[in-house]
């Protein structure tokens, strides 16, 4: 065989099903030959999981066991879907459909429309933007380009969780949302974009599986088409999977347990999407008769960075850490992690630059190096490093800092100000150049506390808040800068980044890093605030950010950095601290105290064919225990109140009336129900304990950032006995 024929890029189709097996450890030749009945494949970071279930549809084809037209194949984006079929084709087995769940989806609705529905499929809309504006518009709701992301966010929320307008607002309540506006304001856009899509005859994309799951449930004849077409079905990042997916999936099926699920609940991070792990999870409870494969042999890192990996999730909480797995790395040893404290955030952006700098002179591509951070609003001062470090870099999932809308806009705003600032009357009682900034960038949107929640407001928030401190940074500098000395500055940084893209460094998030992997990465900004973001507040919350913080350790393959920064600007008091992920892992820190969850070890867990009625045991839970009477608490209200409704309640029933007649007045000024100002359980509660300070109400459920900081003030002064008047006389 010649070199040419055995090259990765030419690889020889095997010349038999058992051929399409070589090479595979004992975990994944279990998973390729599971071809019966439900099989649930734990796949870790890392551990060739694309590559078993390739092999598993590949040898089900070339054994004859499974016709390739009979075989559909769901994963979650075209790039994925696209490489699955190019591993099909080079195992042999084309002609199977691998696709994404839309994908699918639309190319069945297409199909079926006329017989099901009748006459034209409406137009398919790529982008709901301009239809949220216009929903907006008919509502006389004013929405700038950031709220129009979030509610389009939030809508889409709604549906891939089946989720009606009317039932928006104790939906999002219930699954602890933040919303970018007020309940009542999002459930009535909602209405309004359905009434627009209607109008016009078009649909989106969350449209696709609502309007095919329909078909499927009216119509039993379309359905048993599908079904006769479609016998084997595999589902790739089935932790990612949404409800409405679920649903889809289980209208394929119907009765047959012919599929074979995929994912790892440790990488679950794209919750508020509606995605949940959950159908994962709970896979052998609705399947008991199921096969289980657990893949934890890590091809793809060092034992020295798969050490750190299973560190980080040691000490995690929650059902998902319950079911972590723990990787065996297959790798020689490489170098220890390198963990690097830095006095500023400038500081740190440069020594990592200068690391990369070296690693690039030594003979690492560019392109095998990744700078993974938190937030896009921090890819700025990286780019400015690795330009000044003469290091091509790329984004990617985001655009560059200085082509973002928000920091173009802010730009002609600072612009406009310093060549005409003497007629502004936003600068009239300021003087220093980092007080100029936040005036003129206030009419932008800025505010002196960041917005509550995440999304694209909080994203816009975060760019204009990065410009304020570059002014201050600036300004400390340069304390004679004028704004038009600042404006020359950032048009500067601006050209030196507006370079034709090269092939060179990833700069990116970590959401959007997902999938990818390095030799070399580099996790910045791994400090308190940032990693877990600040607006992570629940226990759920925190626990997704760690696990996003796994995800980017398990993208290098040899080479990892980790680093913090104890300050945000040169000279800034050093009041930051390391992660509380790092506890116990970097040198010289003491582990977290808590519980420390069981791995999960490799394996193969065969179901009891026909078990249909019994369940595996699960991993007993803490439970909620009543205050009073410490009876066990099941009821989501009573575990609010964390007592039994029974049970004789402190509660200072004046207190309780004040809050109640507060609460009717807000929602009659702000037009929407009551509940969406607090429900009567949050009311019990906060009558119940009478918090003193924001902080003991911040710790009521169902008291979220966003009504702290618009009820705080009220609902305090009322605990505390004054009037409103007095309140605000005081202020």
């Amino acid at each position: 065989m010649t070199a040419a024929t055995h090259s990765t890029l030419f690889p020889q189709v095997p010349d038999s099903a058992d051929a399409v097996l070589e090479g595979l450890d004992p975990e994944q030749r279990e998973v390729a030959t599971a071809l019966h009945g439900p099989v649930c494949v734990l796949a870790g970071a890392g551990t060739g999981k694309t590559r078993a279930i390739t092999h598993r549809i590949a040898y089900g084809v070339r054994a004859g066991i499974l016709h390739p037209s009979s075989v559909l194949a769901v994963t979650f984006t075209n790039r994925a879907a696209g490489e699955m079929r190019g591993r099909l084709r080079q195992l042999g087995a084309g002609g199977v459909q691998a696709r994404t769940f839309h994908s699918a989806a639309l190319r069945q609705l297409q199909y079926f429309w006329p017989k099901a529905i009748g006459g034209a499929m409406p137009r398919l809309v790529d982008r709901k933007i301009q239809l949220v504006a216009d929903a907006a518009a008919a509502c006389r709701i004013r929405l700038d380009r950031g709220e129009l992301r979030d509610v389009t966010a939030e809508i889409e929320w709604s549906k891939v969780t089946q989720t009606v307008p009317a039932d928006y607002a104790p939906a999002a309540a219930k699954a602890g949302r933040e919303s970018p506006r007020d309940p009542a304001e999002i459930a009535q856009l909602y209405a309004a974009y359905e009434d627009v899509k209607r109008e016009r005859s078009v649909i989106d994309f969350e449209d696709v599986l609502l309007l095919t799951v329909a078909v499927l449930q009216d119509r039993h004849d379309i359905a048993e088409q599908i079904r006769a077409q479609y016998q084997h079905f595999v589902v790739d990042e089935y932790q990612d999977v949404s409800p409405l997916q679920q649903r889809l999936l289980e209208l394929w099926l119907g009765e047959r347990d012919s599929l074979c699920v995929v994912g790892d609940a440790s990488q679950t991070i794209y919750s508020f999407t509606g995605a949940t792990p959950d159908h994962l999870l709970d896979f052998r409870t609705r399947h008991p008769g199921a096969t289980v494969v657990k893949l934890v042999r890590d091809y793809r890192s060092t034992p020295q960075v798969v050490h750190l990996a299973n560190g980080l999730l040691a000490q995690a909480r929650g059902r998902a850490a319950d079911h972590r797995l723990e990787l065996v790395s297959q790798r020689p040893a490489g170098p220890e992690p390198v963990y690097a404290e830095y006095t500023d955030e400038p500081a740190e952006a440069e020594g990592a630059a200068r690391r990369i700098r070296e690693l690039v002179d030594s003979g690492v591509p560019a392109s095998e190096i990744a700078v993974l951070f938190r937030t896009n609003a921090q890819s700025e001062t990286y780019e400015q490093a690795l330009a000044d470090a003469a290091v091509p870099y790329q984004l990617r999932g985001a655009e560059r800092f200085f082509d973002r809308p928000e920091v173009r806009k802010a730009g002609i705003a600072l612009r406009g100000a310093a060549r005409f600032g003497g007629n502004d009357s936003l600068l009239d009682d300021v003087v220093d150049l980092p007080s100029q900034v936040r005036a003129v960038l206030s009419g932008e949107g800025w505010t002196t506390r960041p917005p509550a929640g995440s999304g694209a407001v909080r994203e816009r928030w975060e760019s204009l808040a990065a410009l304020v401190n570059l002014a201050q940074d600036f300004a400390a500098a340069r304390p004679a800068a004028t704004l038009a000395d600042l404006v020359a500055e950032l048009d500067e940084r601006a050209n030196a980044q507006h370079a034709p893209t090269v092939q060179g460094v990833t700069l990116a998030s970590l959401h959007s890093a997902k999938g990818l992997e390095w030799d070399v990465v580099f996790l910045v900004g791994v400090a308190e605030g940032m990693m877990p973001i600040t607006y992570a507040k629940t226990d759920e919350q925190i626990e997704e950010e760690r696990r996003l913080l796994y995800v980017g350790v398990t993208r290098a393959r040899e080479h990892l950095h980790v680093s913090w920064a104890l300050s945000r600007s040169p000279g800034a008091r050093p009041s930051r601290r390391p992660s509380r992920f790092l506890d116990g892992l970097r040198p010289g820190s003491t582990a977290t105290a808590g519980r420390t969850a069981a791995g999960g070890a490799g394996g193969i867990e065969r179901g009891i064919p026909g078990t249909r009625g019994s369940t595996p045991k699960r991993a007993q839970r803490v439970p909620a225990r009543c205050r009073v009477c410490g009876r066990t608490l099941t009821d989501a209200g009573e575990m609010k109140l964390m007592r039994c409704d029974d049970c004789p309640s402190d509660m200072n029933e004046g207190l309780y009336e004040r809050l109640r007649e507060w609460r009717a007045d807000q929602a009659r000024s702000s037009g929407q129900p009551a509940f969406c100002v607090f429900t009567d359980r949050t009311l019990m509660a906060i009558a119940e304990s009478a918090p003193d300070d924001e902080r003991e109400l911040a710790r009521i459920p169902g008291v979220g950032m966003r009504k702290l900081t618009r009820y705080g003030a009220d609902v305090l002064a009322i605990c505390a006995g004054q009037s409103l008047a007095e309140s605000t006389d005081q202020d």
